[in-house]
């Protein structure tokens, strides 16, 4: 009768989900790279709203009161810090963000081991959307390029792990080579970017040429710097 009487309890239902983090990586001296983290903030003011951010420690060596230092300067800037990574987990303290490990570089990479792909379970390698990309939506492919035969609306975003080409105006963000292809470009007809990417090299919109606003355009990168030209 007592085991009848007790109450069957359900098992906590836990259910995974990925996010493309921003990932930090301070220099010293900290004070120089918070003020570059401030000129990206007034160029774009809404570069980081909304987005995960972690913070790589590896490059320097802080103490805890360090640490918790360089996590109220970006609470300041209304940074959320998701997590800490390159550290040991003896300088941080239990009311600061956790210690993650296991990330990887790639937006998007399947965890489980691939089996032998077959002719018909071969993944495509491009991605064609007829339909704009309207304000506030995402669109990830890292499989290969990007084709758009409309328009970027402002506040979209499309991630690419190959190229993007936009055959209309590209007014939101647009992140190609995001698993490390350095010969990624972005092509569109009319360029007036939020902010565009290569393999993690960025430009926002107070970055691109005011002569190249309204007008077909590239990126692509040379080196470690972006460039942005006429597309003739």
């Amino acid at each position: 009768m007592e085991a009848a009487a007790k109450v069957q309890r359900q098992m906590v239902r836990l259910r995974g989900r990925s996010y493309v983090a921003f990932v930090f990586t301070p220099t010293v001296p900290v004070q120089d790279w918070l003020h570059e983290i401030d000129a990206t903030i007034a160029r774009s003011p809404g570069f980081f709203a909304g987005r995960p951010v972690v913070i790589d420690l590896s490059s320097v060596d802080l103490s805890q009161s360090g640490i918790g230092h360089l996590l109220t300067s970006l609470q300041d800037r209304n940074i959320r810090v998701l997590g800490i990574e390159g550290v040991e987990e003896a300088k941080l303290t239990p009311m600061m963000p956790p210690l993650l490990s296991g990330g990887r570089s790639c937006v998007v990479e399947p965890t489980a081991p691939k089996k032998p792909e077959t002719k018909s379970e071969t993944k495509p390698t491009s991605l064609l959307l007829e339909n704009p990309v309207r304000s506030g939506q995402t669109v990830i492919f890292p499989d290969g390029d990007v084709t758009i035969l409309g328009s970027v609306g402002s506040g979209a975003e499309v991630v690419a792990g190959g190229s993007i080409h936009v055959y209309g105006a590209l007014r939101g963000r647009a992140m190609a080579g995001v698993n490390g292809h350095t010969s990624a470009r972005i092509y569109c007809q009319k360029i007036e970017a939020e902010l565009l990417a290569i393999d993690g090299f960025y430009q926002t919109a107070d970055d691109i040429d005011a002569a190249l606003r309204g007008r077909p355009a590239q990126a692509f990168l040379q080196g470690n710097t972006m460039r942005i030209t006429a597309l003739n």
